[in-house]
């Protein structure tokens, strides 16, 4: 059915300079893979990974270069692209759109690395995927000639088993290795870490999260990137990459990458709420579902907060587009305020889950139907430390107080 209170393609334009029937195509594919996501996702949950099929379905849909540069094939739309493309695939399986987001993102973060970095991944192949891990306390590297040598193990690197490469973030240290004087991203190949079968999870048991392990390799210089270059601005990338999608500030924006993923997830769940409603009578009275003012109360409060959700993060994104093709590189302020309204629109998608979740009654327990999945993803989404909204709420509050920001990615 059409998604409950708006048109399927609303809202899809990026901008004046965009190929928007480009653009439209592109989310069209992403939608057109909804019901065959629908169908694998027991099986997606039992691998806990992505299922060979639905990596070819991805890739064959284009939907991983979505942000990569237009010069090694890539599609190269604006960031709201991610927002766009995940939510349509969270439609299907959360899971799928939580891999496809990070994935896909990783292309764009990669448009921001020393062209040699580019060079090495996509002059090989253009297509391969690179996981990531952005827990900085996790690693620790330290400078030696031409480059670094890095050790540590890193949680929650999603989609790893499906990528050759992947980006980790470190603390670098100095000589002594008293203190950490740098944070640090490293782009490593696969043969240079260990994957640890480790995601056991209630929620996104589709996303492969597993750990990793590094023990002393050697990264080369150009194969690194200070996070203070990814803070908004040119970035070693943009002499091969001077679209202003390459000089967004990757931290103050990195929620986005994954927000989509709440948000299609919350569109599903209250999609299949209303065609329930429409066909069901109460399991007590014998009432129609429809004719029920709790019905209709629920369907208007959830979709009410899809919809907000929805105008925050697509607003956002272009919003910082159109600042970023200006020049304009947001102060502190404007990247907590970045942060905090990320994980309002997520936690606001998470209450829309949890009260129809509520209202379904036993019905939504039922392991055959989406309704106990999409709930179990919801709060999975939710958990990420990027949507934790004390944590963002905060930073906020301590900047608007005239305090240091405690987010040193910013």
């Amino acid at each position: 059915m059409a998604d409950a209170g708006r048109k399927p393609n609303a809202s899809l334009s990026l901008g004046p300079d965009a190929d928007d029937r480009a653009y439209a195509a592109m989310v069209a594919g992403a939608r057109a893979l909804i019901p065959r996501l629908r169908e694998r996702a027991s099986k997606t949950e039992e691998l806990r990974r992505l299922p060979d099929e639905t990596e070819r379905d991805l890739h064959d849909a284009g939907l991983f270069g979505v942000v990569q540069p237009r010069r090694v094939g890539g599609s190269e739309f604006d960031y709201v692209a991610l927002v766009d493309c995940a939510s349509a695939l969270g439609q299907g399986d959360a899971s799928v759109a939580w891999n496809f987001a990070n994935l896909a993102s990783h292309h764009w973060m990669l448009g921001m690395f020393d062209p040699r970095a580019q060079d090495a991944v996509w002059n090989k192949d253009a297509n391969a995927l690179i996981a990531s891990s952005f827990i900085f306390p996790a690693g620790r590297a330290r400078k030696v000639e031409g480059g670094y040598t890095l050790r540590g193990s890193w949680p929650f690197s999603s989609g790893v088993d499906s990528s050759e490469w992947n980006m980790l973030a470190s603390v670098v240290f100095s000589d002594d290795e008293a203190d950490g004087i740098e944070y640090r991203i490293f782009l490593l190949p696969r043969r240079d870490y260990e994957i640890l079968d480790t995601w056991n999870a209630s929620g996104l048991r589709g996303t492969g999260s597993n750990d990793v392990e590094v023990s002393d390799a050697f990264v080369a210089e150009a194969m690194t990137v200070a996070v203070n270059d990814l803070a908004g601005g040119p970035t070693p990338g943009s002499a091969v990459n001077p679209n202003a999608l390459y000089a967004l500030p990757v931290f103050s924006l990195f929620p986005y990458v994954l927000s989509g993923v709440a948000l299609g997830n919350a569109q599903a769940c209250l999609d299949d709420y209303v065609d329930v409603a429409r066909r069901r009578a109460s399991t007590y009275n014998r009432a129609k579902l429809s004719d029920l003012q709790s019905t209709q109360i629920k369907i208007a409060e959830a979709s009410a907060k899809i919809d907000a959700a929805r105008l925050i993060m697509r607003s956002t994104c272009i919003n910082a587009m159109a600042d970023a093709r200006r020049g304009d590189v947001p102060d502190i302020a404007a990247k907590t305020r970045l942060r905090r309204d990320g994980a309002y629109s997520v936690n606001l998608c998470t209450e829309a889950v949890s009260l129809l979740f509520a209202a379904s009654g036993a019905r939504g327990l039922s392991t055959s139907g989406a309704l106990q999945r999409q709930f179990r993803d919801a709060h999975a989404i939710n958990a990420h430390l990027a949507f934790n909204f004390d944590a963002a709420g905060t930073n906020y509050g301590r900047v608007a107080l005239g305090l240091p920001s405690e987010n040193l990615t910013l």
